[in-house]
């Protein structure tokens, strides 16, 4: 038996497709769904969604958002997301080490520009991640 999962952002519809297991960025720690989950709510952070279909792990830089788990179908509704396939990882690798000094360069006393860059990180990381071979 498979999963139906759904990863819609505002924009667009990234996947919809089967799966045979989930893991999802859950703010309290990556979440594993596999078929016949019991039905489940919960938010998510921003890191890498992975599912394995056909015996091939693929994944999907997410950036916030909330996961349903119901009746074997994993809905993903996310802030914004991007998908493995369309990350290039030397321009992440660029991007992490960007949000990285510039997050090394806000003083502690912007509050507001030290969330901002320490958001920027975790994206950059996340994408980063998302180009990274699953076992």
């Amino acid at each position: 038996m498979t999963l139906t999962i759904k990863v819609i952002s505002p924009a667009e519809t990234l996947l919809d497709s089967v799966a045979d297991e989930v893991i999802l960025p859950s703010t309290t720690g990556q979440l594993g769904i596999l078929t016949d989950h019991v039905p489940l709510l919960t938010a998510l952070d921003i890191g890498v969604l992975r599912y394995r279909a056909n015996n091939q792990w693929q994944a999907i830089a997410v950036n916030g958002g909330f996961a349903e788990v119901e009746d074997n179908e994993v809905t993903v509704l996310v802030k914004s997301a991007t998908s493995a396939a369309d990350i290039d990882a030397v321009s992440a690798r660029q991007e992490l080490n960007s949000a990285e000094q510039r997050l090394a360069s806000v003083g502690d006393s912007d509050k507001q520009a030290k969330i901002q860059a320490e958001l920027a990180v975790k994206t950059a990381r996340a994408k980063l991640q998302a180009t990274t071979p699953y076992p």
